[in-house]
């Protein structure tokens, strides 16, 4: 008997390797804006947060600074840079043995749905998943706000559902919301198990396929 009726998917570093679109949009909005240059470590963190928070926490700007900031980031990135991405290796395989088994798949995430929207369908993740929900145009969604929404989207029950993700954010909206996390090592968050053990979660995957055993 099959564990969850639903898995919920996080984008940036679970599904999608994003980076070097994400690092081609915050490198463009720094020089323009003039602001200090960035150790590569430091830009990674950009990767999966609200792009207006990232540059608040990093540069120590004021709210509407780091809109502005995030206002020529998105202009950038959804005209030139949003679908330089790649799939991670075996994650549509992944998530075709979910739909063989009958399982629901959903992909919450911080970035905009129409950011979200455009990039799933552009490699064809809308046909492997049930509902894609993504962040509100102002970036005001909790990570539990957009995990809730996909939830009600599937029709599902909590205790049905589990969420994949790469980074604390996933991790924590996750026990908010009171499911249960599984988080991926593959990503840009979380880089051992031990990170992820850091958290309540029911286990931890270094690839896509590792996370159907605890599935399946």
């Amino acid at each position: 008997m099959r564990r969850y009726d639903a898995v919920i998917f996080d984008l940036d570093g679970t599904l999608l390797d994003t980076s070097e679109g994400i690092f081609r949009s915050v490198s463009y909005a720094i020089e323009k804006l003039g602001f200090e240059k960035l150790k590569p470590e430091v830009l990674r963190t950009f990767i999966g947060p609200p792009i207006q928070r990232s540059f608040a926490r990093v540069y120590g700007l004021g709210k509407q600074e780091a809109d502005e900031a995030a206002d020529v980031f998105r202009n950038r990135y959804k005209e030139e840079d949003l679908l330089f991405a790649k799939p991670y290796e075996g994650i549509f395989e992944t998530l075709n043995a979910l739909r063989n088994a009958g399982i629901k798949t959903a992909v919450a995430t911080y970035k905009r749905q129409d950011y979200a929207e455009k990039i799933l369908i552009h490699f064809g993740f809308d046909k492997a998943c049930d509902a894609i929900c993504g962040s509100d145009l102002e970036g005001k969604l909790s990570k539990r706000d957009i995990i809730e929404n996909a939830i009600n989207c599937l029709g599902a029950g909590k205790r049905g559902v589990v969420m994949i993700g790469d980074s604390d954010n996933d991790a924590v909206g996750a026990s908010e919301i009171g499911v249960d996390f599984i988080g991926v090592t593959y990503g840009f968050g979380f880089s051992r198990a031990e990170d992820v053990n850091e958290f309540p979660c029911i286990g931890s995957a270094d690839s896509p396929d590792g996370i159907l055993r605890y599935i399946l």
